[in-house]
């Protein structure tokens, strides 16, 4: 995959004024050591469907994600795709025990990315234990998310894994916007399959199905929750 850069520039805006911070790993720090770190990262943008990095790549940069979504996916050996995961704002990725990337990440729309060199910012967070542990708690919830995708494959319905999905990232958006009864989906019903190990037509008749039964409203790139108390009921089932 070939990476296509659309402009890479120095830290626009101090870091103690960037808007996602106490969503990030960067919470932890202090203002002293903020400045600090405004002189690893770089603010990069990435147009839709550009590749941020690729599976198997030489793990050389960590990310802190902006502006934008990304989704996460792996390639199996005979050309499938599963899609493990779509990243928001506040979100960092790219730190893993290996080498390599395990799974390629590309852009839903446009994305800003603070990119940190992975030599640079590894000294950082040497002697700061204040940030380990906020590192520490992020990937123990990455896990925690990891453990429940796994039970959604193999134990749910298709108006289950559907609903799950809608009310996982309902809630996902409201940590970033506040509550809606609007969810915006700027994946494709694609990415949605490939995430919840659906057909894409399963998935489409599950949502003409769930808007049939009240639960919700098809709009242009989104849906209304109707009835999110029955959705959050088929979510828990």
């Amino acid at each position: 995959m070939k990476i296509s850069l659309v402009a890479v520039e120095p830290n626009g805006q101090p870091c103690t004024d960037c808007s996602v911070r106490q969503f990030s790993v960067c919470a932890a720090l202090d203002r002293a050591e903020l400045r600090e770190l405004e002189h690893l990262g770089r603010h990069v943008h990435f147009a839709s469907c550009e590749t941020v990095f690729a599976q198997e790549d030489l793990t050389t940069s960590f990310y802190n994600v902006l502006e934008g979504i990304m989704r996460l996916y792996k390639l199996l050996p005979d050309g499938r795709r599963q899609i493990v995961g779509f990243a928001l704002p506040g979100d960092f990725l790219g730190m893993t025990t290996s080498s390599r990337h395990s799974f390629s990440a590309d852009a839903i729309g446009p994305v800003a990315v603070c990119r940190f060199s992975k030599v640079s910012f590894s000294r950082f967070i040497e002697n700061k234990a204040h940030l380990l542990r906020r590192i520490n708690e992020l990937a123990v919830r990455e896990l925690n998310q990891a453990q429940n995708h796994m039970v959604l494959l193999g134990r749910r319905s298709a108006e289950e894994k559907v609903a799950t999905f809608l009310i996982g990232w309902r809630d996902r958006l409201a940590q970033l916007k506040g509550p809606t009864r609007i969810v915006p989906l700027p994946m494709s019903r694609q990415d949605i399959a490939d995430f919840l190990g659906l057909t894409i037509e399963t998935v489409s008749r599950t949502f003409t199905k769930l808007e049939r039964d009240g639960v919700i409203e098809i709009m242009p790139g989104s849906v209304c929750l109707l009835d999110p108390a029955r959705a959050e009921a088929m979510a828990a089932a």
